[in-house]
């Protein structure tokens, strides 16, 4: 499972950060995710391999403009490339009523069903490769979290067992790979009996906007990723005062270490942390406060970093 970022800037985009959005894509094929869709992100995806076609699902966080006023843009141009496949968006509820009244207000017309699913509502979705399952977060509007679970892991065959048995390699293996029982020497053999499963199934959490990263503990069991917003350091949230209603480096980090994440992914940064290390507040900031509070595997995220994570649960920056 691949994560792709395509804007990891808070509220207002700068020279090198879009506003939020990420792509998460399964292992195989060209089907994808979108998580948040803030202003040019259709844009962003001309800068990828993504296509619009294989689009399976959007899924918003919360309503705030820098993670959902590129939907009737992104919206508007897939119907303009030709896609005819009902698209399922998963949002809070006011995203129905606002995206109807753009395109009425507007004269757009989709040639696709949008179909809309209340997260609100929502207990959990589903498809062939992932489950969703949705948590409430603690923000200035109703803020939501998505942990996605793929449904099936990969099966390794029993070798071992199937050449002290006789059986030789060949299709009579690449059938019970595939689930299918089969007849050897007069013997029924259960494909179930020759396959076990050792990687565990991989799970990974994109949060909205959230000044409480403890609400994500019971959704962070079990799950390798969390990817989580990062707004400030503690030093810059404590000048902001009460209207922060947002993580420090340090609250998140500290929070997955707790709950044994293995895997961060910090995003979401106030435009005033710049890349350049001999400015303050430089971005390095945000990784050293992190740094301090957690040992795992750490990342930052930049726009189109691509980060793939494995069978074992380890994640890795691609190049």
């Amino acid at each position: 499972m691949d994560i792709l970022f395509l804007g990891t800037s808070a509220g207002a985009p700068t020279r090198q950060r879009n506003v939020s959005a990420l792509a998460l894509l399964p292992d195989q094929g060209s089907a994808w995710y979108l998580i948040d869709c803030g202003e040019a992100t259709q844009h962003q995806l001309l800068n990828t391999p993504l296509s619009v076609h294989g689009l399976q699902a959007i899924f918003i966080t919360h309503v705030h403009g820098d993670h959902c006023y590129g939907l009737p843009g992104l919206l508007a141009s897939a119907a303009i490339n030709g896609r005819k496949t009902p698209l399922q968006i998963i949002a809070p509820a006011g995203i129905q009523a606002w995206l109807e009244a753009t395109h009425a207000m507007s004269e757009s017309f989709l040639p696709f069903e949008l179909q809309f699913i209340a997260v609100e509502e929502m207990k959990s979705w589903q498809d062939h490769t992932v489950t969703v399952q949705a948590t409430m977060l603690s923000h200035r509007v109703p803020s939501f979290a998505y942990r996605f679970t793929e449904n099936h892991t990969e099966a390794v065959l029993d070798t071992a067992r199937l050449q002290a048995e006789g059986v030789p390699a060949g299709p009579l293996w690449g059938r019970l790979k595939k689930g299918e029982d089969i007849l050897h020497e007069g013997k029924t053999l259960s494909s179930a009996d020759y396959l076990h499963y050792p990687y565990p199934l991989r799970g990974i959490i994109v949060g909205g906007d959230n000044d409480q990263p403890d609400l994500l503990r019971e959704a962070s069991a079990k799950a390798q990723v969390l990817v989580h917003e990062a707004t400030y350091t503690i030093e810059i949230a404590e000048k902001v005062g009460e209207r922060v209603q947002h993580s420090s480096a340090a609250a998140v980090a500290s929070f997955a270490a707790s709950a044994g994440v293995s895997n961060l992914v910090l995003t979401h940064f106030s435009a005033r942390y710049q890349a350049d290390s001999e400015k303050s507040p430089c971005i390095s900031e945000i990784q050293a406060e992190a740094e301090a509070h957690y040992q795992g595997n750490l990342f930052l995220a930049e726009d189109f970093a691509r980060y793939r994570l494995d069978k074992t649960g380890v994640l890795s920056k691609l190049a």
